[in-house]
């Protein structure tokens, strides 16, 4: 058996127009995501590669009580995803055969919903543990 590591690097440029102002930006917390609650092109693009994947910026975000991973923001869920935690902070590259990845939740803002990945309207969060203003 022959056994060669092979090691890549990858550079993301990162876009974030959704996010107005880094006011906000030093508080953000570390957490989980559940890879599995995620859809390809909507929460996350492929890479060149196929084993390569980064999820997009600025998706709105809420922890599972069951879990207590994070997932796509539901406010029609009863499971904790209701409440808004917050919102990616940056592109997060991940293996798509990974269960859980590691990942940075910005839950304090300026944040602009119209630019965000996914729609998201403001004036439909009912609940939420986020301190963010939406322009």
């Amino acid at each position: 058996m022959d056994l060669q590591p092979i090691t890549t690097t990858t550079h993301f440029q990162v876009g974030r127009p959704w996010l107005l102002s880094t006011h906000g930006s030093e508080t953000n917390q570390t957490i989980t995501l559940d890879v599995a609650k995620f859809t390809v092109d909507t929460h996350w693009v492929r890479g060149i590669k196929t084993v390569e994947a980064r999820f997009k910026s600025g998706l709105p975000l809420a922890r599972n009580k069951t879990s207590n991973l994070y997932e796509p923001y539901d406010p029609a869920a009863t499971d904790g995803r209701e409440i808004l935690a917050g919102f990616l902070a940056t592109e997060t590259a991940f293996n798509p055969g990974s269960a859980r990845v590691g990942a940075a939740l910005l839950v304090h803002g300026l944040i602009n919903a119209k630019k965000l990945p996914v729609p998201l309207d403001p004036a439909t969060v009912a609940k939420t543990t986020a301190s963010v203003t939406y322009a």
